[in-house]
């Protein structure tokens, strides 16, 4: 497919409510979006980069400026026919995996609609409704969790995930599972901890969680198998796994039972099913984990887990928990059964408000061939 411009825009988009994790509170959203035009098509692609490097390396303006100076032009400059031929064609720039995901996204959904069928199918996915779980980050006390719960159960979703860190864990899962005892819960650390405090995490084997997300250092497989060999409950690895080769490791390491698989963190497409492909060669459930993505990146993680071993609930929510008005229609929502239904029209599947997006737009440029024009 022939590339006829790049357009790369920020925008600042407001929570409905703020989201605490280990790592700090996200109030508003800087989103970088990626419209990749071809032959009368546009692909649409979301950077899943944080607007401080605190989740990766990684920050909104580390992207944007790789981005313009490096990715667009390197794509524009070529005529990639598949969404997998972007690694190839980025093979010179390396880390900004996220980066290089807003561009290589974009392009399979235009492949996925110059084919004319649902991004998903294009991918490999057999499902045709997701599982949907919830993220709740860190409240500012426990009766306010347990107020969100009620409410979010209420609506249907069919695994609950709580932002845990020292000080914010054992107490709150005792709260939560003497009120809801047979709920699917599991908690996510955000690499909150450290080997000193391996006891303590031990402790929480007594609340029948459904894995302990990421909970030593985020470049770590070591002390993560040193502490599941503890453990029975599963842990899930999450932002240390960045590609096939780290999967590969942490399983032969028996470092996790569950991998959690983000677009942005690997790469992209073509990484994350490759992720996908060995986890499930080797018996290991994997999910799909959200970034505060709006409609646009949220889109994408739906098609992604309709793949078959996306066995568990994901963070894949419904649009309306982040954004007061989300960039698609339709927005994403979530049935009274806790899934999400799977569009089979051509590309994602979700029309983008082009004209919210201008209006939420803060800066924006546009690269053609090797030009860069403001």
């Amino acid at each position: 497919m022939q590339i006829d411009a790049i357009v790369l825009r920020e925008l600042h988009i407001p929570l409905v409510r703020p989201f605490e994790t280990s790592f700090g509170v996200t109030r508003n959203r800087r989103i970088v979006l990626a419209e990749v035009h071809s032959e009368g098509l546009t692909g649409w692609g979301e950077c899943t980069a944080g607007e401080r490097p605190t989740f990766s390396s990684e920050s909104t303006d580390t992207a944007w400026q790789v981005l313009i100076n490096e990715l667009a032009p390197m794509l524009a400059a070529e005529s990639p026919e598949h969404g997998g031929e972007c690694p190839k064609i980025f093979r010179s720039v390396r880390g900004n995996p996220m980066a290089r995901a807003t561009l290589e996204n974009a392009i399979w959904d235009l492949e996925a609609q110059r084919e004319g069928v649902s991004l998903s199918r294009l991918l490999g996915g057999v499902r045709d409704t997701i599982p949907c779980g919830v993220s709740l980050g860190i409240q500012s006390s426990i009766a306010e969790l347990l107020s969100i719960i009620e409410r979010e159960l209420a609506t249907g979703y069919q695994r609950i995930k709580l932002k845990c860190k020292p000080g914010w864990d054992v107490e709150v899962f005792e709260r939560v599972r003497n009120r809801w005892p047979s709920i699917m819960l599991s908690c996510d650390a955000n690499s909150a901890y450290r080997l000193r405090d391996e006891d303590h995490i031990v402790s929480f084997d007594a609340f029948d969680l459904l894995m302990i997300e990421q909970p030593l250092w985020h470049d770590d497989f070591y002390f993560h198998s040193v502490l599941q060999k503890r453990l029975e409950t599963p842990i899930c690895l999450d932002e240390s796994i960045h590609n096939r080769r780290d999967a590969l490791a942490a399983i032969e390491m028996e470092s996790c039972k569950i991998i959690n698989i983000k677009l942005g963190r690997v790469g992209g497409f073509s990484e994350a099913i490759a992720v996908h492909n060995a986890a499930m060669e080797r018996g290991i459930p994997v999910w799909c984990g959200g970034m505060l993505e709006s409609g646009v990146g949220r889109s994408h993680n739906i098609a992604l887990s309709t793949l078959e071993g996306f066995s568990l609930p994901g963070d894949v929510s419904a649009s309306a928990r982040y954004f007061a008005d989300d960039i698609i229609e339709p927005h994403v929502t979530v049935s009274a059964q806790g899934e999400i239904a799977i569009p089979d029209s051509p590309g994602r599947g979700y029309e983008v408000r082009t004209d919210l997006i201008e209006r939420l737009t803060v800066r924006k440029e546009t690269i053609r061939a090797m030009a860069l024009v403001a």
